[in-house]
């Protein structure tokens, strides 16, 4: 069986990879053309600073032996100890153990860490949403760099790790919820807030330029949520099946009720309204992903997408130019699906419904206090670094648009 494991978590790991490509496409399409290769240079440079930084320390910081319920000690620096065989070797450290036996007991230390590797990577590009059309390609390199270190790794293993206070409470988060999509909606909400908005914004157009690459890209993500969701079971057997359908049948029904409220109000069925709605879906279902009943995904994906909706409609009317709306699908859906995963689960766990008070709690205060940490240590860094390097071009560079003034290059 371990064989069947390896091999599945292996395809989920590709699977997962794909999201940030995906992500590129999403995103650059949303964007004017101007815009559009420095947007899918931010998602592809992240997959390359963020796997040498998880190799060199992240990995560890985030599962490597606690360290007092809120972060990883330095074990594993440079992947010291993180093999790539799967047998159980009796000489192993009280952390690798605990992994063997409870986290991933069929698939090898080192397959563990490059799939973790992977939702590190696509939590990173997210962030890109508030830097679009405005921000210095260097200046976000460089924050990238210092917020996974500081913010991702400490929540990752808060929820996932080892000793992690919330994992110790039982906080439920089968594939992200917390860790991924409330983190990267409230931090890139931090960001808007230091840097400010485009220039023109709600004066000027800032629609999109490509709605084929939207939905190219929300074709790649939704496959490659297959092995964000399903992988999590990090072993080819039943609640990996349970959860690639509950992914399915949620950004389904997020995608339906979305476009079906946009047409109420326009008269039109909108391919771009039908995208945002899946991917509100997608979001909401990561933390219940395996702890839910189908009926309760689609329940799940279809109020994410009324949600994130007006979610959406409220941001866009603000002074916060958070360009590409990550706080409003991925910070939205993401509170949603965390609360909802401690009302439904009935599966290895049980919710509210089930007579689960505390669990329900449990979930609200991962909710309270992912936010508070990631808004509020972005914050301080965006700020920090703004006030140092400096985030934004000069005025004449935004309007020219950055793939030229950054990349001397056009789409």
């Amino acid at each position: 069986m371990a064989e069947a494991d390896i091999a599945f978590v292996l395809i989920c790991t590709g699977l997962v990879f794909i999201m940030t490509p995906g992500l590129a496409f999403f995103y650059g399409g949303l964007l004017r053309k101007k815009n559009i290769i420095n947007m899918m240079a931010m998602c592809f440079v992240s997959i390359a600073i963020v796997s040498i930084l998880w190799f060199f320390l992240g990995y560890s910081l985030a599962f490597g032996p606690d360290i007092g319920g809120f972060i990883g000690g330095f074990d594993y620096i440079g992947l010291i100890g993180v093999d790539f065989q799967s047998e159980f070797d009796f000489s192993l450290i009280l952390g690798d153990i605990y992994r063997y036996f409870f986290l991933a007991p069929t698939i090898p230390d080192m397959l563990f860490m490059v799939f973790q590797l992977m939702f590190a990577i696509i939590t990173v590009a997210i962030i890109a949403s508030p830097f679009s059309e405005r921000v210095n390609f260097g200046a976000f390199c460089i924050f990238i760099s210092i917020w996974l270190i500081i913010v991702y790794s400490p929540i990752a293993h808060w929820v996932w790790g080892e000793g992690g206070w919330l994992n110790v409470m039982g906080a439920l988060d089968f594939a992200g919820g917390t860790v991924v999509h409330i983190n990267v909606g409230f931090a890139a909400l931090a960001v808007a807030m230091v840097i400010g908005p485009r220039a023109g914004y709600q004066k000027e157009s800032h629609g999109p330029s490509n709605i084929p690459y939207v939905l190219l890209g929300m074709g790649l993500l939704w496959i490659g949520w297959f092995g964000f969701n399903g992988g999590s079971a990090l072993a080819a057997n039943g609640d990996a099946v349970l959860a690639v359908f509950n992914t399915h049948i949620a950004a389904s029904s997020g995608g339906i009720i979305w476009m079906l409220i946009e047409y109420s109000r326009t008269k039109k069925f909108s391919t771009l309204g039908l995208a945002s709605g899946v991917l509100a879906g997608l979001v909401a279902i990561t933390p219940a992903a395996g702890f839910v009943q189908p009926w309760a995904a689609l329940l799940i994906g279809t109020i994410s997408g009324v949600f994130c909706f007006f979610a959406l409609s409220l941001r866009s009317r603000s002074k916060i130019d958070e360009s590409l709306d990550a706080i409003s699908i991925h910070g939205t859906g993401g509170i949603w699906g965390a609360i909802a995963t401690g009302i439904f689960a009935s599966i290895g766990s049980s919710g509210l419904l089930l007579g689960n008070l505390v669990q329900f709690f449990i979930q609200i205060l991962g909710v309270v206090v992912t936010i508070g940490f990631s808004f509020g240590i972005t914050y301080a860094l965006a700020w920090v670094l703004n006030k140092t390097i400096g985030f934004r071009v000069p005025i004449e560079l935004e309007y020219v648009g950055l793939d030229m003034s950054q990349h001397g290059e056009i789409a």
